[in-house]
């Protein structure tokens, strides 16, 4: 028989060494190797072992089957998802410690308890204690099954006993599979454990999410392999009061889709219009205020680009972007100067995208571009002006992925002069930054003079 050998697996990123390593040449990340055993079944197969291959199906025999889906009751989530929750699918959520994962599922749970749908919770973090007072607090109601029993094997008999509608495993780094494979949370437990869970899902039809612990840069803590054993992958981010659903994968819909939430005493809770909470505190008449159509994933939404220009003391002037993409800005800031003569060498610049959020949207150029100008000379837009589009450099304006949802968005807001890239349907575009500064300040054929410049 074969002897077993040893590797090394990073907990990170799932890198394989031949021995321990100080630093994972992959991810960078220090210490984080630990050793993994093949069971002896593994080692001592030689070959193909004898063993003969399975029945083949041809395609044309398969049937067509749509899965049939649980509305979660809650429309921010079942729109992140593609329509609800799938039988027998399997939902992985990620996000910083903290930021709501188990108060949203603890939600679902009890919303989807009292449509009469049997739930399981599998609590590896709190005792049953802590999630009643938690559920105390939220206002559940519904009947939902605990255990507290993180075996794997457990879990899964558990679902094939029961057939719930609906399993929470909160979380998987804390599910074990037995005491050969290493400790929990280990890159060869969690693997395995999700595999298993995950298998059991399909047989008895369970939708299932496993919560996920997080790395100190952003991603799912334990091998990448697990993001690819399950159906769908989201994360939960906080932006300012706001909590975002973001999908990065998704086998039954659309990935990409983003949900907004916002924290209050009693749980998260859904923000229908983004557009509009996004822009509640935004100053009107206001130079350097301008409000752009952007397209984060595939959701529409308004959002306030601000600038703000002052005389700089210094022999180099400032420039700070928030929440931007900085190399774009100072590309706008080069066509500003170059193209319309707008004087910004004596100039501290700031450009920020209010509301704490991180959009690397090209979309955004034709704000940042209106925004400085107003801010540069002192006078404000219209109340009714919405903008996107991106600024080549030659200052002309092209189009942006997804401009007719744009565009739909800010008319539903009510925002009746758009300022839009050429060629859209139905709207008078601006081939550039001058003629767009034209449409913005009606009967102005060319760019008002600069007052600060």
């Amino acid at each position: 028989m074969a002897k077993a050998v040893s590797k090394y697996v990073c907990n990170s990123c799932g890198y394989q060494s031949a021995k321990p390593l100080g630093r994972c040449p992959n991810c960078q990340a220090w210490n984080s190797f630990e050793e993994e055993t093949p069971s002896p079944a593994a080692a001592g197969r030689g070959g193909y072992g004898g063993v003969k291959g399975g029945r083949l199906t041809p395609l044309s025999a398969v049937g067509r089957r749509e899965e049939p889906r649980l509305p979660s009751g809650i429309l921010e989530l079942d729109r992140v998802l593609g329509g609800g929750l799938v039988a027998g699918g399997v939902t992985l959520i990620g996000g910083e410690p903290g930021i709501g994962k188990s108060t949203l599922l603890l939600q679902v749970a009890d919303l989807m308890a009292r449509q009469g749908n049997s739930v399981l919770y599998v609590a590896g973090e709190e005792s049953l204690e802590q999630i009643r007072l938690r559920a105390d607090r939220l206002g559940v109601v519904g009947e939902i099954e605990l255990t507290r029993d993180t075996r794997a094997d457990a879990i899964a008999a558990l679902m094939e006993t029961h057939r719930p509608a609906l399993c929470i495993v909160d979380s998987i780094q804390t599910v074990t599979l037995d005491d050969s494979a290493g400790v929990a949370g280990g890159v060869s437990q969690v693997r395995d454990a999700t595999a298993m869970i995950t298998r059991a899902a399909k047989e008895t039809g369970t939708a299932t999410v496993l919560v996920g612990h997080v790395t100190k840069d952003g991603n799912v803590a334990g091998p990448k392999v697990m993001e690819h054993i399950v159906d769908t992958t989201v994360f939960l981010e906080s932006v300012g009061s706001f909590r975002l659903l973001r999908s990065v994968k998704n086998r039954f819909g659309q990935a990409g889709e983003l949900g907004v939430f916002e924290m209050r005493e009693s749980g998260l809770v859904a923000v229908e219009n983004p557009s509009a909470a996004f822009l509640a505190e935004r100053p009107v008449g206001v130079p350097g205020s301008v409000v752009a159509a952007t397209q984060d994933g595939h959701r529409p939404m308004l959002l306030e680009v601000q600038a703000l220009a002052a005389r700089t003391p210094y022999p180099n002037p400032r420039r700070v972007v928030v929440g931007l993409d900085p190399r774009r800005v100072d590309v706008v800031l080069a066509v500003l100067e170059r193209r319309l003569n707008l004087s910004l060498g004596n100039l501290d610049i700031y450009v920020n995208l209010a509301g704490g959020l991180k959009v690397p949207d090209p979309g955004l150029d034709l704000a940042v571009a209106l925004a400085v100008y107003s801010a540069v000379v002192g006078k404000a837009l219209p109340a009714n002006v919405a903008v996107f589009g991106e600024v080549g450099l030659a200052g002309e304006v092209r189009t942006v992925q997804g401009a007719i949802r744009r565009a739909e968005e800010a008319r539903r807001a009510g925002y009746t002069r758009l300022v839009v890239p050429p060629g859209l349907d139905g709207y008078a575009g601006s081939r550039s930054v001058e003629d767009a500064l034209g449409v913005v300040w009606q009967g102005a054929n060319k760019p008002v003079s600069t007052a600060a410049g």
